[in-house]
């Protein structure tokens, strides 16, 4: 037998899960910890109008060194309904202000969570995947309402309402390995897992060189990450 088809044999054997892998430093990090944990990846990226479609590329970029069954990229314009910063130009990215969890910053972007993890229960459905990987964060965040226990808690119980497996008696399980996790010890862990950073894309507003801008939220929360761990973010060159 063929080193290839060894490998086909072993994905075959691995239970699938779909990844929503945006790119960014979490999604990254949880979907090597679910790879890590034996499950055959399917990635899929949403393209929602958003300002730093940088990530995009990042995330093919993570992708690949994840080595995934199959990356999905969908388009779904967010932009059309707007109410977020991330996805209107009308409204600028808040910059070097206090991150107060209790206060929902205007990145929020509306029900984002709940639409991207009812595409990705779609695919799951398709694939015959009982498992969903979100890299929801509870701890280091901006105060997003979709990044919760209670939120995860409360979608898988509309997954098994909701989907022929779920009525059939074979739940989905939504899988947020990070969602108790500091920046900092999301970055450990992924430091541990040997994760190359530099494929990441984190900034909300990036200016056109497409460095990070080092002001927002996202920005900040990632090199207070960094710093906290004593390590250099691969993303900040010297002259930066």
């Amino acid at each position: 037998m063929s080193s290839g088809s060894t490998r086909k044999s072993a994905a075959a054997r691995q239970p699938p899960a779909v990844v929503l892998l945006s790119g960014g430093l979490d999604s990254y990090t949880a979907a090597a910890i679910a790879k890590r944990d034996g499950f055959a990846l399917f990635a899929l990226s949403i393209n929602y109008g958003q300002r730093h479609a940088a990530e995009l590329g990042a995330s093919r970029a993570v992708a690949a060194a994840l080595g995934v069954e199959r990356h999905l990229e969908l388009a779904l314009d967010l932009s059309q309904i707007g109410g977020s910063s991330l996805t209107s130009a009308a409204m600028a990215v808040p910059k070097d202000h206090p991150i107060d969890s209790s206060v929902i910053p205007n990145t929020y972007v509306p029900a984002r969570n709940t639409i991207f993890l009812s595409m990705a229960l779609g695919w799951a459905e398709v694939l015959g995947a009982a498992d969903i990987v979100i890299g929801v964060n509870a701890l280091d965040y901006s105060g997003y309402p979709d990044c919760r226990p209670e939120f995860i808690q409360g979608f898988e119980q509309v997954a098994r309402l909701a989907t022929k497996a779920g009525v059939e008696g074979r739940p989905l399980h939504i899988h947020t390995p990070l969602i108790s996790l500091s920046k900092a010890g999301i970055i450990r862990l992924g430091l541990t897992l040997g994760l190359d950073y530099g494929l990441t894309h984190s900034c909300y507003d990036p200016p056109p060189s497409g460095r990070p801008c080092g002001r927002c939220d996202s920005c900040r929360l990632r090199a207070a990450g960094f710093a906290e761990v004593g390590a250099s973010d691969p993303l900040i060159r010297p002259a930066d």
